[in-house]
């Protein structure tokens, strides 16, 4: 069972890592502080915690009202892993990686009938849809490194010689407009059942479909460009709200766990891990997991940590495993190094020591796609933006 705490009339706060794990003292005080707001019912800290914008990422919220603010700008966002009726011993890394570079151009398809058929109204951001977005936000094309749990796996349909996608991306600029017009409004909590309530939750759960349809086209566009098809293994959004019979349950940052199997990624030069989930009926976890590594070091300074000299950006271009980064983003390159990130490996073994999750299978990176067009990326344009990785 997690450490349980409630002091000072703050609401418990269950906390899912070891003294072990890297938790810098400001995501802790964001937890207090987040368990310290009117109504709020319970808190859970995951290993990957660390400090965000309006609180810490990492975390699930139960309340008895919505909070918009714990949502974030980018509502929906999550991670889709997606399975490749392709060979990985077919695959060549680097032609792959020059393919992928079409996902920062517009899709082409027919994106009025993609919304529609996914029940969806049209939106000034619909031309967005199938694009990854920014900052942590990635397509990875990997490999099968191990299986560990056979007997669940095979119910997947894993299979070691094919080739996967991990898509990273949520609902683009939608949810960051949903977000400020709350924060233009006055960012206060929302009761579920009044007219304001039911409207952002409309909203909210337009743009959470919406986020769900783009990581589909971005796999597909992927598939399409190494010439093969994809079957999704799990589509899942860590940044939501939704309903429940206890309360209002708030995910920032955390992965749902009781929808399946889940993906939880490291960066782009550590293993990926796909987990069962094992806890989702006790009612202290908030049917929760981590969704990543989870930030060590902020983008800003991250410029002051890593060398960036031409052969340094060289090797930024690597992964341990032979795999290749595109990204053209100078200052992306170097803001999402390796380095940023906390170990996914403590990430894991938190989780599997709480008795959250075991592992079915890690996955290695063949070809990270963060960007192939720097002037996509300048300052300002933050729109879609993601948390950790």
């Amino acid at each position: 069972m997690g450490n349980l705490s409630a002091v000072d009339g703050r609401a418990p706060i269950h906390r899912f890592y070891s003294t072990r794990s890297w938790i810098e003292g400001n995501a802790t005080k964001q937890l207090e502080d987040v368990a310290a707001l009117c109504g709020i019912k319970a808190v859970v800290g995951m290993p990957d915690l660390h400090p965000g914008k309006y609180g810490p990422v990492g975390c699930s919220i139960l309340a008895d009202r919505i909070h918009p603010q714990l949502v974030g700008s980018d509502i929906g966002c999550g991670m889709g892993l997606f399975q490749l009726d392709l060979a990985v011993r077919k695959l060549r890394v680097d032609k792959a990686a020059g393919r992928l570079r079409a996902l920062d151009m517009p899709w082409e398809g027919d994106v009025a009938g993609a919304v529609a058929e996914a029940g969806l109204a049209l939106t000034p951001f619909d031309l967005s849809l199938g694009t990854i977005g920014g900052g942590n936000h990635f397509c990875e094309l990997q490999a099968i490194e191990e299986i560990l749990e056979p007997e669940v796996a095979g119910k997947a349909g894993l299979d070691s010689s094919q080739a996967y996608l991990l898509v990273h991306s949520g609902s683009r600029g939608l949810g960051f407009s949903i977000l400020q017009r709350q924060l233009q409004a006055d960012a206060a909590p929302l009761d579920p059942v009044s007219e304001d309530g039911r409207t952002y939750l409309a909203e909210h759960d337009a743009a959470v479909r919406w986020a769900a349809l783009n990581r589909q086209v971005i796999a597909t566009r992927a598939a399409d460009a190494v010439g093969a098809t994809c079957a999704v293994i799990a589509n899942l959004s860590h940044n939501l709200v939704e309903e429940t019979g206890s309360g209002v349950l708030h995910r920032k940052g955390t992965a749902p766990a009781d929808r399946g199997l889940v993906p939880i990624p490291g960066s782009r030069g550590t293993l990926s891990y796909l987990v069962e989930p094992l806890a989702a009926a006790r009612p202290e976890t908030l049917a929760s997991l981590a969704h990543g590594a989870g930030r060590k070091f902020d983008r800003a300074s991250m410029h002051g940590r890593i060398r960036t000299g031409k052969a340094d950006r060289a090797k930024l271009a690597r992964n341990p495993f032979g795999g290749v980064i595109v990204c053209e983003d100078r200052d992306l390159l170097v803001e999402e190094a390796p380095e940023a990130y906390k170990s996914i490996d403590r990430v894991i073994a938190d989780l599997t020591d709480f008795g959250l999750a075991r592992v079915v299978a890690t996955f290695r990176p063949l070809v990270t796609f963060k960007t192939a067009n720097s002037r996509s990326m300048r300052r300002g344009d933050r729109s879609g933006w993601g948390d950790w990785r």
